[in-house]
């Protein structure tokens, strides 16, 4: 997708479990291994993205592991919390402001998007592994989504 803004664009990105596992795919754009995500579209709330992309880069259902009350109106949508945020290079001078999301998963069958060139679940000893080259912030994002899939209960809200 063509950058919204010129300085900055929103964008997500999740970190889904599995058994102990989190999803990454390889992305030839930027020929590194990161997590499922991209840009939130200009008729779109950050859960309508998150959600599209998750649906069109794996095709998983999942649980996103967000405390979001159920109260609201047609007036007012709570959103999912993001579990962090970040900025991010982007082609610099461009940046990303990035909605960091876990989720988890009771399947692991993903169907590999065509915008990625491989996809795998990484346990907590592969994201070191120098095959992958994950920055320090994607190998703390995994092992927190690990963590907190371990903890929580299913059909939480």
């Amino acid at each position: 997708m063509p950058h919204i803004h010129e300085l900055y664009d929103f964008v997500n990105a999740v970190f889904i479990v599995h058994e102990d596992k989190v999803l990454f795919v390889n992305h030839p754009r930027y020929g590194k291994w990161i997590s499922i995500g991209g840009h939130i579209e200009l008729d779109e709330d950050p859960d309508q993205s998150l959600l599209r992309e998750i649906a069109e880069e794996s095709g998983l259902e999942v649980e996103i592991m967000s405390h979001k009350p159920a109260v609201g109106s047609a007036e007012e949508k709570i959103l999912y919390t993001p579990n962090y945020m970040e900025a991010h290079d982007a082609n610099p001078p461009h940046r990303h402001i990035a909605l960091i999301y876990f989720a988890k998963t009771k399947s692991g069958d993903f169907k590999k998007s065509a915008e990625h060139t491989d996809m795998r679940w990484l346990g907590a000893s592969d994201l070191d592994s120098p095959e992958y080259k994950l920055t320090p912030a994607l190998k703390f994002y995994g092992l927190q989504a690990i963590e907190l899939a371990k903890k929580w209960p299913t059909n939480n809200s």
